[in-house]
């Protein structure tokens, strides 16, 4: 992410480490194999809170269909090119140059109606969004209370936040720290730091702050012997939820 004038919401060193694993992407089997699992069940998780919301409706395979979305972090596009093929209009924005580029490079050959971006959420310019996906990002910036702030800025009166990261506590270190990166080898070393996973009572007070109330969490379990992802109502490690901004007046 561009260095900027008002407190910083990025590591440096975040951004280096994903402009190396860019490439890999869109390979499945690759090191990014668990964000593809991942979204086998965030794209359910999305559609139907949306649909309970009133925001999704069934429209032949387009149940987004209109909707604005932003996808911050949005990496190779991965989740962007999932919501746009169910009809949304989507702008994703990553401050890892190397990501953008194979995310546009991918969005070409799909046909998608997705628009990228190479920067910090203050690279965008729409006054807000329908939908704002906030999904495995907040366990990678800095200055959390500011990201936070400007990512329910960008999300409409009446409209939704996704958000999607790892809880705060001994268990989710031996997990995804201890276990996901150094003994199953699942992730490279120092894809995260423990101090920066958020409790789901933090993530839901940094929303209250900005007028969202969470309106719906979930757990995401995974068996380590089949690399199968499911959505559970434990959120002791990796949790979900969807929050909703109050409409003016």
């Amino acid at each position: 992410m561009a260095p900027m004038t008002s407190t910083t919401t990025v590591d440096p060193a975040e951004i280096a480490r994903f402009n190396d694993l860019a490439t890999t992407w869109w390979d499945a089997t690759g090191p990014m194999w668990p964000l593809h699992k991942l979204n086998e069940i965030r794209v359910p998780f999305i559609v139907d809170s949306l649909q309970r919301a009133g925001f999704a409706k069934d429209t032949g395979g387009q149940p987004l269909s209109g909707l604005r979305i932003l996808d911050i972090g949005c990496g190779g596009g991965l989740l962007s090119e999932s919501m746009a093929a169910l009809g949304a209009r989507v702008t994703g924005v990553d401050p890892a140059s190397h990501n953008i580029a194979i995310a546009e490079e991918h969005a070409r050959n799909t046909g998608l109606d997705t628009t990228y971006l190479t920067g910090t959420i203050d690279a965008i310019n729409t006054a807000s969004f329908d939908v704002v996906l906030n999904m495995e990002v907040v366990e990678h910036v800095e200055a959390l209370d500011v990201f936070m702030a400007r990512c329910c800025a960008l999300t409409r009166p009446g409209g939704m936040q996704f958000l999607a990261t790892l809880n705060r506590n001994p268990l989710s270190w031996l997990v995804a720290i201890v276990g996901a990166e150094y003994i199953l080898r699942w992730l490279p070393r120092g894809t995260h730091q423990w101090q920066k996973f958020v409790r789901p009572a933090e993530a839901a007070h940094l929303l209250h702050q900005h007028g969202l109330t969470v309106v719906d969490q979930r757990g995401v379990s995974i068996n380590p012997l089949t690399r199968h992802y499911r959505i559970s109502e434990f959120t002791g490690v990796n949790y979900m939820l969807s929050a909703r901004k109050v409409t003016d007046g």
